[in-house]
């Protein structure tokens, strides 16, 4: 197995920004990203401490030196929207902690943790010192798994606005009724009871929706604007989580391509909505590094594999920066299966032919490095992703791949030793599960 060392390289070392914890760290990154309107963020894990830390540290650079208006991230559209009016002063919630309730579904401490509470309280204190609604920072999700919680959002604006509409309805997401709203169920039925699906009665509802808008919105200003967009989105992730979820059971990447395309599209909305009322949008996007990076520099890409980072930079060449996070190695916070608690677990130190371990052979703690056009780096290196669960026995086969780091992101953010992210429910099972440093010794 070859070594990649940085002496071998020609990257001019100089270009790499340590990480000090002060103000002018990310200086220069904010100087390539410029007028750029759309800045991705990922992380190499969902539950690193300092990922989160970083992202946040970034963000507020991004919202308070570069204008941008909205935080758009890896979670459910009608979750996150319940954070979007707190952190915006129209909602009851009376912390962050009340505001995140709606994570009730695994993962939830990707989003219930004390470094999203700590970036929630700086955002809700920016906001209140605004004193226009269009100036205040919103944070929206991306993602597509809340078929119950999108459903029952749809109905209840309706209720409220239109109860005949409301009926019909409820009489269209019937058809997911003999699964309760199960997203997994309902693709499991497909295949298992051979039953209809729902495709044309979501479709329907999407449409028959957007034909009510003007009855719907007329004559009530910005927040019945804001109302009907909450409403439109969750009928459109119906649409698309009905045929995610009815994919789910055949067995191909088409799944992965739905879900990418489906934030892509969201975040279009987003974008298109929020340009509306305060100008050109500037919106920074929190997922995961398979997410965030562009899958065209990735193994995954040559198999037919799209992401949420390349569609971004197809839709906008010009107004997109991608920023990916790695780590060497340290402790995470993930499950061992889906579904199961929360456990403190070690990551192994990165392997030699990849990038963490280059990254590490610089003996920083942590650095900001620009990859726009720089010369040196290596290509086709491996690189790690964790996701919500880890596996160490497992590690090179299920969390490694190849990639060319060069053209998969515009800047790299490296922390050489991670911690675990604090969940707000701390179990048992994760105040016990802090292995020792010397496990596990090795692949």
């Amino acid at each position: 197995m070859t070594t990649h060392a940085w002496p071998t390289t020609d990257y001019p070392l100089t270009l790499i920004q340590p990480l000090t914890g002060s103000d002018e760290d990310f200086d220069d990154l904010l100087e390539s990203i410029g007028s750029r309107r759309l800045v991705l963020i990922g992380e190499a894990t969902h539950g690193s401490h300092e990922f989160y830390r970083e992202r946040s540290r970034l963000t507020r650079r991004l919202i308070d030196d570069l204008g941008f208006s909205a935080v758009a991230v890896e979670a459910d559209w009608p979750d996150a929207y319940r954070v979007n009016r707190y952190v915006r002063g129209l909602s009851g919630d009376r912390d962050p902690q009340t505001a995140l309730s709606d994570f009730r579904r695994f993962p939830s401490w990707m989003w219930r943790n004390t470094d999203v509470v700590a970036f929630l309280h700086w955002l809700r204190a920016r906001n209140d010192a605004q004193s226009h609604m269009e100036t205040k920072v919103g944070f929206y999700g991306l993602d597509l798994y809340s078929l119950r919680a999108s459903i029952e959002a749809v109905i209840a604006y309706l209720d409220d606005h239109d109860p005949e509409a409301a009926e019909l309805a409820r009489d269209r997401y019937s058809c997911f009724d003999m699964v309760n709203m199960e997203g997994h169920e309902y693709g499991r039925s497909l295949t298992t009871d051979l039953r209809a699906d729902c495709e044309n009665e979501v479709i329907d509802q999407l449409v028959d929706l957007q034909r009510r808008r003007t009855d719907l919105v007329q004559g009530d200003g910005w927040l019945a604007e804001d109302d009907f967009f909450f409403a439109e989105q969750n009928a459109r992730l119906i649409l698309n989580a009905e045929q995610y979820y009815r994919q789910m059971f055949r067995g191909s990447i088409s799944t992965w391509n739905i879900r990418d395309t489906h934030m892509t599209q969201t975040l279009q909305d987003l974008v298109e909505y929020l340009d509306r009322y305060d100008g050109p949008a500037k919106v920074v996007v929190w997922a995961h590094n398979s997410h965030v990076g562009d899958a065209r520099a990735t193994y995954l890409g040559n198999r037919g594999e799209l992401s949420l980072g390349q569609l971004v930079r197809q839709r906008w060449p010009k107004d997109s920066f991608l920023i990916g996070l790695t780590t060497d190695h340290g402790r995470v916070t993930a499950a061992s299966e889906w579904g199961a608690p929360a456990e403190r677990k070690q990551v192994r130190q990165a392997l030699p032919d990849s990038y963490e371990h280059m990254f590490h052979q610089l003996g920083h703690a942590g650095f900001v490095m620009p990859l726009r056009g720089a010369h040196g780096i290596p290509g086709n290196l491996l690189q790690r992703a964790i996701g919500v669960i880890y596996r160490p026995e497992t590690e090179r086969a299920s969390h490694w791949f190849r990639a060319d780091i060069r053209e998969q992101f515009d800047a790299v953010i490296h922390i050489d030793r991670t911690s675990a992210l604090q969940p707000l429910e701390r179990t048992s099972l994760w105040d016990l599960s802090e292995p020792p440093e010397t496990y596990p010794s090795g692949l």
